[in-house]
């Protein structure tokens, strides 16, 4: 723990940074400095790791945490802009001469390189940074007497080397909440957990759910459908400590919330918990406690993350090339979770600059078709309950083709009984695409019960000015219905 403190604190701190910015013109000293800052980054890094691991029920502490992660991955794409910026400027420049979509409103890493050209940018960064880091012995000090978490290994999309990626303040956070809280006269406490489409709700409670702490502070777990809560009134229910887990996909009347909620502590034991999960903000009127509200990660946590998925363990600065790449591929795929992890796997498998460069110009033209003919983001669209268009990734087949949004298909459940195909296969191009509709798969679990992302493939029709497809609407009730 002293080597901790003495890592983060001290003279070291103001010597690096006022050295880097007193020397801003100076390029050999500018890359002296820089490795110095990744040095003192990377033992940051080791503290929040650290944090990480213990139960922190400190509220301001965990502000700390919050203020130490942002300006931990702000310094990582900081020295990314730095290193790199050469490479990526003449990235960009080649990829748009062999551009045949012209791009519309995208962000590139050129515009971003422009703005931190500028130093009251950049030492803006090192200044939030020093900030940050100048007062951090007193944490440090209080971290050494938190309680360890025991880690277990989990699988998901949001996982690096079975570890949960980011997280930290919302993970302690909800398990606060679930040990600490005592209730209101012994009514179950209600904690909502309100973000929007596919930004890991769920991924964060299943994994504090499987905390063995959490595990053995409750006697059951319960993972609820919330289009069935009003037939709960009949449920039978052991009178236990219980964690109920209930996701709405559309909002629920107040009478039936009512019903649902009497059920649960006239039939559970004191000290019950009830957590709802939900796109739906309105929904945080059902919470006894304050909401935890989850938004996209940053550009710069995205990035780090898709950069960390798509090296592995091979050493990126061995392949200054290939991370221009990525990071301008973490641009194009605009904070999406599930396609970040299977572009990442089909990277990793193949560290060659040529098929980096094919994957990024295949996913990026496709993403300026959509934004040229939509004008919006395929993330976007998706998200909205729209199919996008793809069918700029088929050289062979002139019949436009709509990618619908994405569905959880489950190994214990009935599947469709249409052709699969990978993602990843798809993207590599080369493979027979079936004439009919198909099933995408675009991630699945490598646990029981195997849960699979797909996405359904139609055949478009081109209907006053929009595509559309013979069974969206018919769809789009199966998401409903089914709670995906």
């Amino acid at each position: 723990m002293e080597a901790a403190i003495s890592a983060i604190t001290g003279d070291l701190i103001s010597r690096v940074l006022s050295y880097l910015i007193r020397k801003c013109t100076d390029k050999p000293a500018i890359d002296e400095s820089l490795e110095r800052l990744q040095q003192l980054l990377l033992r940051i890094h080791a503290v929040v790791e650290e944090a990480d691991g213990r139960y922190i029920t400190n509220s301001r502490m965990l502000i700390q945490l919050k203020l130490l992660v942002e300006s931990m991955y702000q310094g990582y794409h900081m020295l990314d802009i730095f290193r790199y910026k050469s490479l990526v400027e003449s990235f960009i420049h080649d990829d748009s001469k062999t551009s045949s979509i012209p791009s519309k409103r995208s962000r590139t890493i050129s515009s971003t390189m422009r703005s931190f050209a500028g130093s009251n940018n950049v030492w803006s960064v090192l200044k939030s940074l020093e900030g940050t880091i100048a007062n951090m012995t007193e944490f440090v000090v209080l971290l050494g007497g938190c309680e360890r978490i025991c880690h277990r290994p989990y699988d998901t999309y949001l996982y690096i080397d079975h570890f949960m990626f980011g997280r930290h303040v919302e993970k302690q956070q909800i398990m606060n909440t679930l040990l600490n809280d005592p209730g209101y006269h012994g009514a179950p406490t209600v904690l909502p957990v309100i973000g929007g489409c596919r930004v890991g709700k769920k991924t964060l409670v299943s994994h504090v759910s499987k905390n063995d702490r959490i595990q053995s502070h409750f006697s059951s777990i319960l993972f609820i459908n919330g289009d069935s809560i009003w037939r709960m009134e009949n449920a039978k229910l052991s009178n236990e400590r219980t964690l109920a887990v209930v996701e709405f996909v559309t909002d629920v009347d107040d009478d039936n919330w009512v019903k649902f909620y009497s059920t649960i502590a006239h039939m559970t034991a004191e000290g019950s918990k009830v957590i709802i999960i939900s796109r739906i903000r309105n929904l945080a009127r059902f919470g006894t406690v304050k909401t935890i509200f989850l938004n996209s990660f940053s550009h710069e946590e995205y990035r780090y993350l898709f950069k960390k998925l798509a090296f592995g363990s091979t050493d990126e600065k061995d392949h200054p090339h290939l991370v221009s790449i990525a990071n301008e591929l973490a641009i194009v795929l605009r904070g999406s979770l599930v396609t970040a992890n299977v572009i990442a796997d089909l990277l990793r498998r193949n560290i060659d600059i040529q098929f980096w460069l094919r994957i990024f110009r295949r996913f990026k033209g496709m993403v300026d078709y959509n934004l040229s003919k939509y004008s919006d983001h395929p993330k976007d669209i998706l998200d909205n309950e729209r199919p996008i268009d793809i069918t700029t990734l088929f050289s062979s087949h002139p019949v436009s083709r709509c990618l619908m949004p994405p569905r959880v298909e489950r190994d214990d459940c009935p599947k469709r009984k249409l052709a699969h195909v990978y993602f990843g296969d798809l993207m590599k191009g080369g493979i027979a695409i079936p004439n009919d509709e198909f099933v995408v798969v675009g991630w699945e679990s490598r646990l029981p019960p195997y849960t699979r992302f797909v996405n359904d493939v139609e055949c478009a029709v081109e209907k006053h000015g929009s595509t559309t497809s013979g069974r969206k609407r018919r769809y789009i009730q199966h998401l409903i219905s089914s709670g995906n």
